[in-house]
């Protein structure tokens, strides 16, 4: 089974804000990206790939008004908060944060935790309030993997090494796996590798080999999950990556990264044809 996942970010924010948003007006972005895509991927065998579109929250209910009878499209959330409601527990006192419960609710098949962007965000607050302690992170997000399994959730843990830590990337993942998956029940789970160290402008990305050797060092210290490459899924690298035996899947997010950079539903099709080989 391969996994085509779509990580849309915070592409909803306008130009005039400064964002990438040329598609459509707030209120109907998720709508339309779903619209613009979804009879496109009917032609795939679902028992052969899966396609996971990751909105912000705000755009969730939308995406799931616009959804078809059968469907390819499964929606997920970009996170979720590491308590969760309860009968008998807490009902919802749980201001701006995002728990399991209501993305179950809401629709969502599955959840991304663990994203580079996420890990940057915990460690600059651990850092602020004085913790050293680089495993927390992991911790933390174990905590977010027991409550989104707890719901029945899809859960895409991202691990992944920064440029600072790559000489010691075989411990670096490793502690991320086993803190983040303790007492997991790893059914549902899938591994997306982001190569922090080569994601962004100006930036080598990571080679054949080199992922290759980190997809095989995944599945042997976990066991054979699937592992998708999460350092971005593009039309230059599609082929390649599709050549990867060790490698099921990928995570889009931008399609287009020169010009009018941004996300485009008609690219985003392309690079699954080009990876899915048809």
């Amino acid at each position: 089974m391969k996994h085509i996942y779509l990580n849309l970010k915070r592409f909803d924010v306008p130009v005039a804000f400064g964002g990438v948003n040329r598609l459509a007006p707030i209120g109907e972005w998720g709508k339309a990206i779903v619209g613009m895509t979804q009879e496109q991927l009917k032609k795939y065998d679902p028992a052969e790939v899966e396609f996971v579109q990751f909105f912000p929250e705000a755009h969730l209910l939308g995406a799931l008004q616009a959804l078809s009878e059968n469907s390819p499209i499964g929606l997920g959330s970009q996170g979720v908060f590491r308590e969760n409601t309860a009968v008998g527990g807490n009902f919802g006192a749980f201001t701006t944060n995002r728990p399991a419960s209501i993305v179950k609710a809401m629709g969502c098949k599955a959840v991304l935790i663990g994203h580079c962007e996420e890990r940057s965000d915990k460690k600059g607050i651990l850092k602020e309030a004085g913790v050293s302690d680089a495993a927390a992170v992991n911790r933390i997000l174990n905590r977010e993997i027991k409550c989104a399994a707890g719901e029945g959730l899809k859960i895409v843990y991202c691990i992944g090494e920064t440029q600072e830590e790559q000489t010691e990337w075989e411990r670096v993942l490793e502690e991320q796996l086993t803190l983040g998956l303790k007492d997991v029940d790893t059914s549902n789970v899938v591994i997306a590798y982001e190569p922090v160290w080569s994601i962004g402008p100006g930036k080598t990305p990571a080679g054949k080999e080199y992922i290759e050797k980190i997809a095989r060092f995944v599945k042997e210290k976990t066991g054979g999950l699937d592992v998708v490459y999460g350092g971005g899924l593009k039309a230059d690298n599609a082929s390649m990556l599709a050549s990867i035996p060790e490698i099921d899947g990928g995570l889009i997010a931008l399609t287009r990264f020169q010009g009018e950079i941004g996300f485009y539903p008609e690219e985003y099709l392309e690079i699954i044809r080009l990876y899915m080989g048809k």
